[in-house]
């Protein structure tokens, strides 16, 4: 009896050291990152840079709509990768009153936006992950520019559009954005 066993456990040992030869964890093989037209490698390239606040159009329930083109001014810097800071200066004080009343908070004059953004190139949108949030806890959307809501995004030529829309699929807010370009650098 004690021979069997005997044997039995040596038979485990080496069952056991064969098995624990090779990785644990094999790589799995994938294709190609998709760049080009139409990729997200394309589409954060493109995002990529500063870009001028053009016009920006906030339709709060029940109020009339606060237009920021002569009120206010902004940028939005993006880089390559997907850290956006938005910056827009309220200098108007009727607006700035406005957009309290609509729930939009400003501090020191300012609606200020830091985090990243995730890329949905199907659906195109974008969605802000702000600096400190949880991107797996979600909460139901406050506000016309609440940042668990996506911002859908359109491109024509060097502006980019970006527009929020309520819970019906309104328009509640909509941005333009031109961008900025980069001087050649001088020898």
């Amino acid at each position: 009896m004690n021979v069997m066993r005997s044997r039995l456990t040596m038979s485990i040992i080496l069952l056991v050291a064969g098995c624990a030869a090779g990785p644990l964890n094999k790589p799995i093989k994938q294709g190609p990152v998709a760049t080009g037209a139409g990729s997200l490698a394309e589409a954060r390239k493109y995002l990529e840079g500063r870009w001028k606040l053009v016009s920006y159009q906030i339709r709060p329930a029940g109020r009339p709509p606060i237009e920021l083109i002569t009120g206010g001014s902004g940028t939005l810097s993006y880089d390559g990768f997907g850290n956006l800071d938005m910056q827009i200066r309220v200098t108007d004080a009727k607006i700035a009153d406005d957009l309290r009343l609509a729930g939009i908070p400003l501090t020191g004059g300012v609606l200020s936006t830091t985090g990243r953004t995730a890329i949905d190139m199907q659906a195109k949108t974008l969605t802000f992950i702000l600096e400190g949030q949880n991107p797996l806890v979600t909460s139901a959307p406050v506000g016309p520019l609440a940042m668990t809501r996506p911002r859908y995004w359109d491109v024509n030529g060097n502006v980019l559009t970006l527009t929020t829309r309520d819970d019906a699929g309104q328009p509640i807010s909509i941005s333009r954005w031109e961008k900025e370009e980069v001087a050649p650098a001088t020898p």
